[in-house]
C-alpha cells in the first residue's frame, strides 16, 4: 500500500523545518550574549511597583501584588541598536510586556517610560502580542489600522520573541511570525537608547495573583 503525502502536509513540514533552522541559527550565533544567568537577578534592578521577581528553574518569574501599579525589572546596562531574543509564558489573565530603550523620568526612582513590546494571551478572539506601545510615552505606537488581533501567541505555553531595533525601525516576531515593522523617528529621538525592562502589569485589588515567566534572554548589540 502506498501512502501519498498531501501538499498541505508537505507545506506544514517545510514551515516546521524553516522555523527550526531559524531558531538554530540564533542559538549558534555566539554574538548573542545572555543577559540573565539563569540563577540570579544580578545585573538587574527593579523599578516602580511592588510586584516580586525571582529566579527559578532558569527563568525570571514576575508575580503580581494586589493593588500595585506597573512594575519593571530592568537591566543595569543600556542598549541602543540590538537584536533581542527571549521566551515568555504568561497567565492568561495577566498583561505584560518588555521595555526597550527605556528610561526613568526625574531620576532612578522615576516613572519607567519608553517603547514596550506587548505580551498578551491570545484568548478566544486573538490579541495584540508583539505590537508596540509607548509606556508613559504617548500610548500605542503601532497604528490602530495595523493593530489587528491575532493568535500567534500560544496561551499557556512558552512563546519565542525576537525584537530587532536598528535606528528608527523596530521589528518584532512572535513565534517566528513578523507582527511589527514600525519606523518611528520621533520615538528614536526621544528614546535613542535605554534599559530593557520586564513588566508585571498592575492589577486591581481582589484579583490575582498572576505570574509571567521569561527565559533564554539573549541580546546581540548592533552598530
Amino acid at each position: 500500500m502506498v501512502l501519498e503525502v498531501c501538499p498541505v502536509n508537505k507545506l506544514t513540514f517545510s514551515v516546521i523545518l524553516s522555523v527550526a533552522f531559524s531558531a538554530s541559527l540564533v542559538a549558534a550565533d555566539k554574538k548573542y550574549k545572555a543577559i540573565f544567568d539563569g540563577k540570579t537577578l544580578e545585573g538587574w534592578t527593579q523599578r516602580n511597583g511592588t510586584a516580586t521577581y525571582r529566579a527559578e528553574k532558569k527563568a525570571i518569574v514576575g508575580k503580581t501584588t494586589e493593588g500595585s501599579p506597573n512594575s519593571f525589572l530592568c537591566t543595569n546596562k543600556e542598549y541602543a541598536n540590538f537584536d533581542l531574543v527571549f521566551e515568555v509564558k504568561v497567565d492568561d489573565r495577566l498583561n505584560s510586556g518588555v521595555q526597550i530603550r527605556s528610561q526613568t523620568k526625574g531620576g532612578p526612582k522615576g516613572r519607567v517610560n519608553g517603547p514596550q513590546v506587548e505580551i498578551e494571551a491570545s484568548g478566544k478572539n486573538g490579541a495584540e502580542a508583539g505590537y508596540l506601545y509607548g509606556e508613559a510615552a504617548g500610548g500605542w505606537m503601532t497604528p490602530a489600522a495595523k493593530r489587528k488581533p491575532h493568535k500567534h501567541f500560544k496561551d499557556g505555553e512558552w512563546n519565542r520573541y525576537r525584537v530587532l531595533a536598528k535606528g528608527a525601525n523596530i521589528k518584532v516576531w512572535v513565534n517566528d511570525q513578523l507582527v511589527s515593522d514600525l519606523t518611528d523617528e520621533a520615538k528614536l529621538k526621544s528614546h535613542p537608547k535605554g534599559f530593557i525592562g520586564l513588566q508585571v502589569h498592575g492589577i486591581r485589588r481582589g484579583t490575582g495573583p498572576y505570574e509571567v515567566r521569561w527565559r533564554k534572554i539573549r541580546i546581540k548589540e548592533l552598530d
